[in-house]
């Protein structure tokens, strides 16, 4: 049951707002299902790669996706998300949950002054800021574990000169493609160190947060965004001081 509330509250919110249910995968893995942080981690980034991946089938058949900005921006990512992955095997665990922690408030705070929308202007492509923009983004989806899709909608959005619903479809796919390297990198490390990973509870997971994405996007339709995305970044804001506190003690 803790399995299921956990994946349908990542759901819901990746229906809602577009993002920000990643981040909410290692706190419910740690502290919902008790999952050691290293494995949480590792194991969200599966999670998040999963539904991702979903909904992006979804997003392709519509042509949603910017294949270009996929090019340029998730494969740089993907060679960051590789990177953050392995530093992320060399450290202690409780940094790895700080910064997390840190990441947390820096979502809250764009979730809640967020105020992305279509408009007549039409930003330029920016080759060389998307490039580097992937790289960042991929260590920091490798090291902790999100997706990211917080930071890649703007980024889409500001240098990559899409409009807001196409670099929420982009955004998607390119985080599936990150999520899976990260992921992969983790399980070559612990598979050879002898940790297993709870399959049970990650395809469970997945699906939970699949059938969670589709209710988050009936209700986003029906609800006043703004006011919900707020609430979601104080929680949002309330979960990182959690998590600082449990880290640090």
């Amino acid at each position: 049951m803790l399995v299921l509330f956990g994946a349908l509250l990542i759901g819901l919110s990746l229906g809602l707002f577009g993002s920000g249910g990643s981040i909410l995968t290692v706190p419910v893995l740690l502290y919902l299902i008790g999952m050691p942080a290293e494995l949480a981690i590792a194991s969200s980034l599966l999670i998040v790669a999963g539904i991702s991946l979903f909904g992006s089938v979804h997003n392709g058949m519509k042509r949603l996706i910017s294949w270009r900005h996929v090019l340029w921006f998730g494969v740089p990512g993907m060679a960051g998300t590789y990177g953050g992955a392995w530093l992320g095997t060399l450290i202690d665990s409780r940094w790895q949950l700080l910064v997390f922690s840190l990441l947390m408030l820096v979502a809250a705070v764009f979730m809640w002054r967020s105020k992305l929308t279509d408009t007549n202007h039409q930003h330029s492509f920016n080759k060389a800021k998307v490039i580097a923009d992937g790289l960042v983004v991929g260590v920091i989806t490798g090291f902790v574990g999100v997706g990211g899709g917080f930071l890649i909608v703007p980024a889409l959005v500001l240098m990559g000169g899409l409009p807001i619903a196409i670099s929420v479809a982009t955004s998607l796919f390119i985080i599936a493609m990150k999520s899976f390297v990260g992921f992969a990198k983790y399980f070559m490390v612990f598979s050879a160190k002898g940790l297993q990973f709870d399959w049970s509870v990650i395809v469970l997971m997945i699906i939970a947060g699949i059938a969670g994405s589709y209710v988050g996007g009936w209700i986003g339709r029906r609800l006043p965004k703004e006011k919900l995305q707020r609430g979601f970044a104080i929680f949002l804001a309330v979960m990182a001081v959690f998590v600082i506190f449990q880290s640090v003690i």
